[in-house]
């Protein structure tokens, strides 16, 4: 786990983050734990005790943006809070919680006003498990439909941190590969890597069999998406594996994460969580706006700047939402 580190560059993790924000760019989020990030004071205010922050919306007090305890959902909180203090809203953070068991029954009740989470997984794992929606369409109409009523979630970003099949981007050159299905004619012949579980997940190897007709000459299992997996992949031990999408070894050592237009992996798309009693239309329109710019591309950088680069995290934060017309 890389800790969060004030940058000693901050220019070129400014440069990073804005080279981002114009390149166009999908269950597993990171599971990382991280120390609460380096930022400025007037930026975001950790909360550690925070009382239930308004029923009325932030004209009446403060609203308090939380994160789980892994870098990339701090940065995303971070770049919220930002948002809404630069549109006049009172916001505070409240970083490094922990597991969704821990911030969900926080954010139900109000104690926490805002969160940034992956439709996806928020889907699964804690309203609805029973649910097979697949697309961002289904999973966000699921979410609306089973949610608690003291909550709701706002617009989808079309960032997504979910599970991929990567290859290296000598192989993608080598076989023309940019979707999962381009690999058909020689799946045959690669080694895949991924977690144990890969082998039972209805996404893994059954998934991609069923989805897209892969049978791959044999499957090894690793860490999820972690540093045996990379090696592995970059190795050349293994052909094939599942990455998450904003792994900063994507970029570092150019890797390829192959399109899954069949939805194989369920949408995992950064979606604001919001204590409904606290929301306003300033804060919809906001994290909406926020919503709209942020691509795989733009997080993915983001990721590299704080967790590879060691960049602060305010002033990647600050960076993106600069390049985007919002700082």
């Amino acid at each position: 786990m890389t800790l969060r580190i004030a940058a000693t560059s901050g220019l070129a993790a400014l440069a990073a983050v804005g080279l981002a924000a114009v390149t166009a760019c999908s269950s597993g989020s990171s599971s990382s734990s991280s120390s609460t990030p380096a930022s400025t004071a007037s930026a975001t205010t950790s909360s550690s005790g925070a009382s239930n922050p308004l029923s009325g919306g932030a004209s009446s007090g403060t609203v308090v943006i939380g994160s789980a305890n892994f870098p990339e959902n701090e940065l995303l909180a971070d770049v919220y809070a930002l948002a809404l203090q630069k549109k006049g809203v009172k916001a505070t953070t409240k970083l490094n919680v922990g597991a969704r068991e821990v911030y969900y029954p926080q954010i139900e009740k109000g104690t926490i006003t805002i969160i940034p989470e992956y439709n996806g997984e928020l889907l699964s794992v804690e309203v609805d498990k029973t649910s097979t929606a697949k697309t961002t369409a289904q999973v966000d109409a699921a979410l609306a439909a089973k949610l608690p009523s003291t909550l709701t979630v706002l617009n989808p970003a079309p960032a997504q941190d979910s599970d991929s099949i990567t290859v290296t981007a000598a192989t993608a050159t080598k076989y023309h590969l940019k979707s999962i299905a381009d690999l058909k004619p020689y799946a045959s012949t690669m080694v895949l890597g991924g977690p144990p579980e890969f082998t039972t997940r209805p996404d893994g190897i059954a998934g991609l069999k069923a989805n897209y007709g892969l049978t791959f000459k044999s499957f090894d299992p690793l860490d999820e998406s972690g540093p045996i997996t990379l090696a592995a992949l970059t190795g050349g031990k293994v052909q094939a594996a599942d990455v998450f999408t904003t792994t900063p070894q994507i970029v570092s050592d150019k890797l390829v994460s192959l399109a899954d237009p069949k939805f194989n992996f369920a949408a995992q798309n950064v979606i604001p969580l919001v204590y409904k009693p606290a929301l306003t239309p300033t804060i919809t329109a906001t994290l909406n706006a926020v919503s709209a710019q942020l691509t795989t591309a733009a997080l993915l950088q983001m990721d590299t700047a704080v967790i590879t680069d060691k960049a602060n995290y305010t002033t990647v934060a600050e960076g993106f939402l600069q390049s985007i017309g919002m700082g």
